[in-house]
């Protein structure tokens, strides 16, 4: 027994436990380990005190502690085990070892049972057959305890081609209840597929002896995972495997890691090793199990003998066989350094994985392609990029053995980076691949198809630095894209869709497309139609590449209407002045009735979308809701007003000022706005009429009804956002000032915003708000009372207010 447990009683263990945690200089698997030790005398003091000389009972840590795996606040998963012969004895035994633990307050999973009743147990419940596979003997009889493990492991191996399907099932249900570590926010380090639950499976497969998991850099993974654990329940005080936003400095602290970006790219770079990892040993187990229930029937045709794999060309040095993608026998990595490329090529067409052994014996002798690749090299990466969905898979397996750091050094600054943006669902590295899948499906649209995947490729390789992403990324694609092979020509226009990859869908949402100038703009950005046909397939892969905040048929329609705009442009047929929207059938009944009666006329109605993915449900549009209501003051923040008592929140929202037909006098406002109900149904038009009325004749107390609501319903506190930002945005209009707001979303912004503006005594000529995810993203035209521009100082001076406002 150690010094420090040596007082068996649970305040002298509390105090040594407490001793233990505390010491800085003892951190990870020695921590780990001196838990497990400590409580390992703790509990032997116990046993020896209750059991007086019992014979044909022992004491078992399984599951995580029979690993020694004790995090500060982990439970203890103990077995009693006993040979039947006096029940009575031990169950007081029993009691005088829970009731200690209890009284501590520390988590604990026991069972009473005899080596018959606990194999038959495993036998039945998977989960308690994984837990026995980590037995490890604490006190009594050791006899007790070997011979338990030696019949739980020869049952395992056994009863393994039944069991291991079956445990493979488990863990796909629960990747798709907990997500994918490498790229969750707020990560279970423990459920997550490539977390700890994953790790342990793996253990479990190699003590089948049916296959076994690739070894390099799992010990490691697994440490790292149970080092932030550890961290995570000192910082926390509690028993949590979910790695909050909130607690991530404070474990990064703990762990003495930067910050808790860099925290989270290491966790996703051990996530990743272990979903790796696991993806290789459960095809390895399928490969087994397909090749035992085929050889029976074999060797009844064939007679004796084992038969020799199919093996199919696939590529130069390239085939298939036994349903992966390997080397072929003539295949001379060592000479033939396109050899990954077309290997991972071929796989990626064929929708195969690429044999681990081939991408290791590829890595083991690989070397820098020559500068600039050969012809060949550019041919078969842009194949590999175009491949569609298989690509994600057969680019893991490269990037796993550093193949891909290899070809493309700067890949390296975004691995693993995480996004912090509600938007994104992925890493930056993995994004990219996503981005390509989906250019992928468009490279029928273009016309020159390799330079489209290249650019989805290299479109957020900024993100590794400093600034803003788009104009690090431009310098960083042209010097990739010159490496890569492609002429000058062709790496200018790779450069130009990364500078501007997100000009035609920030311009669409955002600006008048009605002013000139603002085409004009985009036209001068962008240079020639080839390559604004380009960007705009870019546009739509990188946001569907996103998430399905992202992208919608709005957004589709508003970004088509533009290129088609600038198409105009570059083209020479854009009209000399300023083009005029021409209100539709609706709008144009809606605006002589708004005139006619003098008051607001609005419609309501739902609407739905087409699917983004050929098979999937139409999407819900929500509900669009159009205003006509005579030119006046304040129409921007009554109609926000109004919809934010109602417990609408705005999606999208225009306003612009439109002509009426000859023969009508008077001005008329439009407003298109895209409604939902935060919970509960819609309100009854007329309501939102009555209330719209009242609202702009100053009856309706706007502010007192939101402050009622607001305080009878207090908001929870969420993630602290970055605060918001007014920016003016230079010479985007010749005839209107363009002030921007990006702000966290919430019921009222954009009635905040509109009384704002009121307040400065400017008119809003138009505005254009969308919201992505949290984030609103709104622009508004505004002008001085006699329709101009506003001075550059007073222009600036109203952002600055705004901002205040907002932040208050």
């Amino acid at each position: 027994m150690t010094e420090e447990a040596e007082d068996s009683g649970p305040g002298g263990y509390a105090a040594a436990r407490l001793r233990l945690l505390t010491e800085e200089a003892r951190s990870g698997p020695p921590r780990r380990t001196a838990l497990a030790d400590l409580t390992d005398d703790w509990l032997g003091g116990l046993f020896a005190a209750g059991a007086q000389g019992a014979r044909g009972v022992s004491l078992v840590a399984v599951g995580g502690y029979g690993r020694a795996e004790l995090s500060p606040r982990s439970d203890l998963d103990l077995l009693l085990l006993h040979d039947g012969g006096d029940p009575e004895a031990v169950a007081a035994l029993a009691d005088r070892l829970w009731y200690p633990v209890w009284d501590l307050g520390i988590a604990l999973d026991h069972s009473v049972r005899t080596a018959a009743e606990a194999r038959r147990t495993a036998g039945e419940d998977l989960k308690v057959q994984l837990g026995l596979l980590d037995a490890r003997h604490i006190a009594g009889d050791p006899a007790l305890t070997a011979s338990l493990r030696t019949t739980v492991l020869a049952d395992w191996r056994n009863q393994a081609p039944k069991r291991l399907p079956v445990l493979r099932e488990l863990c796909e249900e629960r990747a798709e209840r907990q997500g994918e570590l490498q790229y969750l926010l707020e990560p279970d380090l423990k459920e997550a597929r490539g977390g700890l639950r994953d790790a342990t499976a793996l253990r479990a497969v190699a003590a089948s002896w049916l296959a076994d998991a690739p070894r390099e850099g799992l010990a490691d993974a697994r440490r790292r995972l149970l080092d932030v654990r550890d961290a995570l329940h000192l910082a926390t005080g509690r028993a949590t495997d979910r790695l909050a936003l909130q607690e991530q400095d404070q474990v990064a602290a703990e762990l003495g890691v930067l910050d808790a970006d860099a925290l989270l790219r290491q966790v996703y770079e051990a996530a990743r090793v272990i979903a790796y990892a696991g993806d290789v040993t459960w095809r390895e187990v399928g490969r087994v199990l397909r090749s035992r229930a085929v050889r029976p029937r074999l060797r009844a045709v064939f007679g004796g003998g084992k038969p020799v794999p199919e093996r199919s060309p696939l590529a130069e040095g390239v085939v298939e066989q036994d349903g992966e993608v390997v080397l072929a026998r003539a295949a001379r990595p060592d000479r033939d350094p396109v050899l990954p490329l077309r290997a991972a090529a071929a796989a990626a067409q064929a929708g195969l994985p690429l044999s681990l052994h081939a991408v290791r014996r590829m890595a083991a002798v690989a070397r820098p392609l020559p500068v600039p690749w050969p012809a060949e090299a550019r041919e078969q990466l842009v194949t590999l990029l175009g491949s569609g969905r298989p690509t994600v898979e057969v680019w893991e397996a490269l990037e796993a053995e550093g193949l891909v750091s290899l070809l493309l050094p700067d890949w390296d600054r975004v691995r693993c980076r995480p996004q912090r943006n509600a938007v994104h669902l992925w890493t930056v590295d993995r994004h990219l691949i996503e981005t390509t899948v989906r250019a992928s499906a468009f490279t029928r649209r273009v016309g020159r198809p390799d330079l489209l995947l290249a650019a989805a490729l290299l479109h957020d390789i900024g993100k590794g630095w400093p600034g803003d992403h788009s104009v690090a990324g431009e310098v960083i694609a042209r010097d990739v894209a010159a490496r890569i092979g492609f002429d000058q020509r062709d790496v200018t226009v790779i450069a130009t869709l990364v500078r501007h990859h997100l000009l035609l869908v920030e311009t669409a949402t955002r600006r008048d497309l009605e002013d000139p100038a603002t085409v004009r703009a985009v036209a001068d950005a962008v240079g020639a139609q080839g390559t604004l046909e380009l960007l705009h397939a870019l546009t739509e892969a990188d946001a569907l590449a996103t998430g399905p905040a992202a992208w919608s048929s709005w957004r589709a329609s508003l970004v088509a209407d533009l290129v088609e705009r600038v198409r105009a442009v570059l083209s020479g047929k854009a009209p000399d002045g300023p083009e005029e929207a021409v209100p539709t059938a609706e709008q144009e009944r809606l605006a002589i009735e708004a005139v006619a009666t003098g008051a607001p006329v609005l419609s309501l109605r739902a609407r739905a979308e087409p699917p983004t993915e050929p098979s999937g449900d139409p999407e819900p549009l929500g509900v669009e809701l159009r205003i006509a209501v005579p030119d006046q003051a304040g129409v921007l923040p009554a109609v926000a007003g109004v919809l934010a008592m109602h417990r609408l929140t705005v999606r999208t929202a225009e306003l612009r000022a439109v002509d009426l037909p000859d023969g009508v006098d008077g001005s008329v406002l439009l407003l298109d706005w895209r409604v939902a109900a935060e919970y509960g149904s819609l309100p009854q038009a007329a309501r939102l009429r009555a209330d719209l009325v009242r609202a702009l004749d100053g009856t309706l107390d706007i502010v007192g009804r939101l402050a009622e609501r607001d305080a009878a319903y207090p908001r929870r506190r969420g993630v602290v956002a970055p605060p918001p930002r007014v920016t003016v945005a230079p010479a985007a209009s010749r005839h209107a000032t363009v002030i921007e707001v990006r702000a966290q979303d919430a019921p009222g912004l954009l009635f905040r915003i509109g009384r704002a503006l009121e307040g400065a005594a400017v008119r809003v000529r138009s505005a254009h708000a969308s919201t992505l995810g949290a984030n609103a993203v709104d622009a508004f035209y505004v002008t001085s009372p006699d329709g101009s521009p506003l001075p550059g100082a007073e222009a600036v001076s109203m952002a600055r207010k705004l901002e205040e406002t907002l932040r208050a």
